[in-house]
């Protein structure tokens, strides 16, 4: 039967509008069954002794730092990204650590032949005899995998390729992508299989499928980044068993990708030129780096604001606070910021090295490499306090900083070797720059 994802109702063919609502295309095909009268027993929740769940490392550190140690036992992931982003590499590189280890993996591939995981898994490097590979899209077939073979990761790329004989709507669609996904839910929790789902993103760069996907499994997990560039950036947007936001980065190489536990190689050369700030921003328990850039040149016609990696709207409000607090006028000049290395810069803590890049170009000064600035704007031009500023200070000093300007405000713990100056305003962080350069 059908059922409206809306309202409920129910109809023994599909319709393109929904009789009980009215809505259009929220007919859902689903299987009917019969259901049989169940005995319903509880338990008390003190009673329920503790248990430690069985923890799979993936061998790979950064995918590990994200899932708060790795795999667990029974547990369902989901893993997407846009084409192209390595999430097939990444699922085939957690596979071939495990195996290594001598534990029993298998990889259910419904978008590609035998040959051609072969063809990846040998260019990662030697592949270990336990990676067991199927190539399927009947998801009748990979259940009945799980139940006998019970590995302890079993990777399915992709569940947008999975499809169930029984509906008789297309792979991909929504009620396919929902009915495999429960499916496959449920052998994991019921043979203790950690399984690993593949997924693929809309035109929007949103998940594709239905939004009980990411209600089904327990966690999930987005990989992204730049297909012309080698960074990439793996995130856990939920996670059951452990804290969300931590982060995770890869580099892409000819071989597969490559972790990068310290993101300090993303640096460029030390050129001593006007528009460059460093400052550190905070991202899950890790600080990064960041090397804010800007470029204040003559136009013509309407002025240009471009941002890349750094937030636009941020970028437009400092340009009216430097222009209004700090007599710095760029309404005639094209604006050009972004961010040097590929980590993007969004949260208010960067307001003060983004101002001052902006102001270093607009003036034609250079501020020293070995300065930091952070810190949040605000239209009165006022530094306000952000979280995290010891973190942030520490981070700074261990890759080289002997200054940070900092806002008045705010928590901070002494630091040994940099010197902390404390601003009320952007106007004197402005003036602390200049003097640094004397």
């Amino acid at each position: 039967m059908h059922v409206c994802r809306e309202c409920g109702t129910t109809a023994p063919r599909w319709s393109g509008r929904c009789s009980g609502c009215g809505e259009w295309n929220t007919l859902d095909e689903e299987r009917t069954t019969t259901k049989a009268r169940l005995s319903i027993s509880t338990t008390a929740l003190r009673d329920v002794a503790s248990t430690t769940a069985c923890v799979h490392r993936t061998g790979v550190g950064e995918l590990d730092r994200v899932l708060g140690g790795g795999f667990i036992a029974g547990s369902t992931t989901l893993l997407f990204g846009e084409p192209g982003v390595g999430k097939s590499t990444l699922a085939l590189m957690s596979l071939r650590e495990l195996a290594s280890c001598n534990e029993s993996v298998l990889l259910i591939a419904a978008e590609e032949s035998v040959a051609q995981v072969a063809q990846r898994a040998r260019r990662l490097g030697d592949v270990p005899p336990g990676l067991e590979v199927a190539a399927t899209t009947n998801v009748d077939v990979a259940e009945q995998l799980l139940r006998e073979r019970r590995p302890t990761l079993c990777v399915v790329d992709s569940i947008s390729a999975m499809s169930d004989e029984s509906l008789t709507s297309i792979a991909g669609s929504v009620p396919q992508i929902r009915h495999v996904a429960e499916r496959l839910c449920s052998v994991a929790k019921e043979t203790g299989v950690a399984l690993l789902i593949v997924g693929h993103v809309t035109k929007d760069g949103e998940l594709a499928g239905p939004r009980a996907l990411e209600h089904l499994v327990d966690t999930v997990i987005r990989i992204d980044g730049d297909r012309h560039g080698s960074l990439r950036i793996i995130r856990a947007l939920k996670h059951r068993f452990g804290p969300t936001g931590e982060v995770g980065l890869l580099e892409m190489v000819p071989d597969g990708l490559r972790e990068m536990p310290d993101a300090t190689v993303l640096r460029g050369p030390e050129l001593d030129v006007p528009g460059v700030v460093f400052t550190v921003t905070n991202d899950g328990s890790r600080s990064f780096l960041i090397e804010m850039q800007a470029l204040v040149a003559t136009g013509a016609g309407s002025p240009r604001r471009v941002a890349h990696q750094v937030s636009s709207q941020r970028l437009a409000l400092l340009l009216a606070v430097l222009e209004s607090r700090c007599a710095i006028d760029t309404s005639a000049s094209d604006v050009f910021a972004a961010t040097a290395g590929g980590l993007a810069a969004n949260e208010p803590g960067v307001d003060v090295a983004l101002a001052l890049a902006v102001a270093s170009a607009a003036l034609n000064f250079a501020v020293p490499r070995t300065m930091a600035a952070m810190g949040e704007v605000g239209l009165a031009g006022e530094l306000r306090a952000i979280s995290g500023l010891t973190r942030r200070v520490r981070e700074a000093r261990r890759l080289g900083a002997t200054l940070c300007v900092v806002p008045r405000d705010g928590e901070l713990e002494d630091v040994a070797g940099v010197q902390i100056l404390r601003c009320d305003t952007l106007a004197q962080a402005i003036a602390v720059a200049q003097s640094g350069t004397n």
